[in-house]
């Protein structure tokens, strides 16, 4: 593993749910359906992407992101990266260390170069993971635990990698059903307790280990569909998610969630939802 150093900018992420103070997206200016790479992209494929509304969801998003106390940084999208949008894979931060991918993919190899462009230009400090593919949207943080999902997109030569980088961590490999892509669109940590979960993804063996450390919010699988599990935790119980996800809602607020609901239903016909879209550089 390789780092770049420049004159240090701060970093810091150690869980899932502190709140977001600075965060890295993209507009989605060129996002469009190419390679089908998962059953969302395939049930859209034919009417494919309206960027134009896309953009103004987006918009709205960060707009929603900054009204809650959140610094956005924004990527210049490029023409030939129809996935860009999806900044959570390109890049991921634990604890101080922030971490530049190996995307796995071809339609999404060249992203990595321009996150470290924006990287630099704000004098952060990054490692590399050339060589080793794996994908943010595969790696969840939870203080002194990292959950890493064993898929298509991310090896296990990469986790071991990590595991020798990060030897304070505990790197826990979670493999699940690879035609979901990454594991955050069938785990996603809300708090130190709690946790939204789509265990026909899962081992019936992970989902007890996963369930003996969190209270487990299960969703069903049309709000699976509709990436119910990829929403967007910003800190103080407020969670980022799609209004037409009504019982994952509901559930939300039944556990004391203040759910900020935006239209995503564009982005999502890619595969990706809040939690997708957002590189978290800074929590705490």
């Amino acid at each position: 593993m390789t780092s770049t150093m420049k004159e240090s900018g701060s970093a810091g992420c150690r869980s899932e749910y502190d709140p977001l103070k600075r965060v890295i997206l993209c507009p989605p200016r060129y996002m469009k359906i190419t390679d089908v790479i998962n059953d969302v992209q395939k049930k859209y494929a034919a009417e494919n992407i309206n960027t134009q509304r896309a953009m103004k969801q987006h918009a709205a998003f960060v707009k929603a992101l900054q009204e809650q106390g959140t610094e956005t940084i924004l990527l210049e999208p490029q023409p030939d990266m129809p996935e860009q949008v999806f900044t959570r894979d390109i890049g991921f931060t634990i604890g101080s260390e922030v971490f530049v991918s190996e995307m796995a993919c071809m339609v999404r190899k060249g992203e990595e170069q321009e996150l470290q462009k924006k990287l630099q230009e704000e004098n952060m400090i990054y490692h590399n993971m050339a060589g080793k593919p794996v994908e943010g949207g595969d790696v969840i943080v939870d203080r002194g635990t990292v959950f890493i999902g064993v898929s298509s997109r991310t090896g296990k030569e990469a986790i071991r990698k990590l595991q020798n980088e990060l030897p304070n961590y505990e790197i826990i490999p979670v493999p699940f059903d690879e035609k979901y892509l990454h594991l955050d669109c069938v785990f996603n940590i809300l708090s130190e307790e709690e946790a939204l979960i789509f265990p026909e993804a899962l081992s019936k063996e992970m989902v007890q280990l996963l369930a003996a450390r969190y209270r487990l919010i299960r969703v069903n699988p049309k709000e699976q569909f509709s990436l119910g599990t990829n929403v967007l935790s910003i800190g103080s119980k407020r969670v980022f998610s799609l209004p037409q996800n009504q019982e994952v809602n509901a559930r939300l607020r039944q556990h004391g969630y203040q759910v900020i609901e935006v239209d995503f239903s564009e982005i999502i016909k890619s595969g990706g939802s809040f939690r997708c879209c957002t590189m978290p550089i800074i929590r705490g």
